[in-house]
């Protein structure tokens, strides 16, 4: 816009110079037109002083031919004035076709530029949405991953201590021989079939589980009385106390079948054992009716 602004304001300068040049020319016309009437009232004025006359009608000749020649390069430079006029009042109807052709290029850059722009802000928006979505994902990620790293060093020290923690389990059952007592005193109950015994933590001569390790055991029990009409009575003890007292009264059909189960927190070398106490009987065969089990929790 600003170079046909330009181009436009060139033309004007030399429109005006023209313009200015065209009037100083017929200004110099209309002065040769007065002189050549003068000269003609001169000659007529002068005829009788030939002599003077001729030579100035000689000079005027000279002067009259010398006018005609510049009258014909003011005609030659008139016509290309014209010319030039022609040809800037063509440019000049172009250049309004033009200019609206770049006002129109003007309007589409603008209304594609505010596109852009609008663009632009949607996107930078967007990124600064992206950026505040990204910063939240990290922190999360960052918590995450203290969360993980807590997890598997919690895991870890897991390992570690079930690498250090032994397997520790038994079951064991009572007899193949039948029917154990009556007794006159209480007896611990030595059950001989050993089913599993990880970590060798029952002895069989003795009927006691010894704890190895420090830790919360879990232990459960089932017996068998085949007699009727009568009772059945069984103790679980911890070291010397008492933790479970089991009893039930047969029936007339007998087969009275007594089972209980508990968790407890067992220091290491404490013994855990089941007692038949005095005038008491169970029973045990092939069948593994009566059994003790126990294992090591946590």
């Amino acid at each position: 816009m600003n170079a046909s602004e330009n181009e436009m304001m060139k033309l004007k300068i030399e429109n005006a110079v023209l313009k200015a040049r065209l009037k100083t020319v017929e200004n110099e016309v209309g002065e040769l037109k007065k002189e050549n009437t003068d000269l003609q009232s001169r000659v007529t004025a002068f005829e009788d002083k030939s002599t003077v006359l001729e030579t100035r009608m000689n000079t005027s000749e000279n002067e009259v031919e010398e006018l005609k020649i510049e009258n014909t390069v003011l005609k030659a430079r008139m016509n290309t004035s014209e010319n030039v006029m022609e040809e800037l009042k063509k440019e000049n109807t172009d250049l309004p076709s033009r200019v609206t052709a770049f006002e129109d290029k003007s309007t589409v850059l603008e209304a594609r530029m505010n596109t852009s722009e609008n663009v632009m802000e949607e996107l930078k928006r967007e990124n600064t949405d992206l950026q505040s979505r990204v910063t939240t994902f990290e922190d999360k990620s960052t918590v995450l991953e203290t969360r993980m790293t807590t997890s598997e060093n919690e895991v870890e020290e897991l390992k570690r201590q079930n690498a250090d923690q032994p397997k520790v389990a038994f079951s064991v059952g009572l007899t193949d021989d039948g029917q154990v007592g009556p007794f006159m005193t209480d007896i611990t109950l030595k059950f001989s079939k050993v089913f599993t015994n990880f970590g060798q933590a029952y002895s069989p001569t003795t009927g006691h589980f010894t704890a190895p390790v420090r830790g919360v055991y879990y232990f459960s029990f089932t017996t068998l009385d085949t007699r009727k009409n009568i009772w059945s009575v069984v103790n679980l003890y911890h070291n010397d106390k008492r933790v479970l007292w089991n009893n039930n009264d047969n029936d007339e059909h007998g087969n009275n079948i007594l089972s209980n189960s508990l968790v407890l927190q067992l220091e290491k070398g404490d013994v855990v054992y089941m007692v038949l106490p005095a005038l008491y009987i169970l029973y045990d065969d092939t069948n593994n009716y009566t059994t003790f089990n126990g294992f090591l929790l946590s």
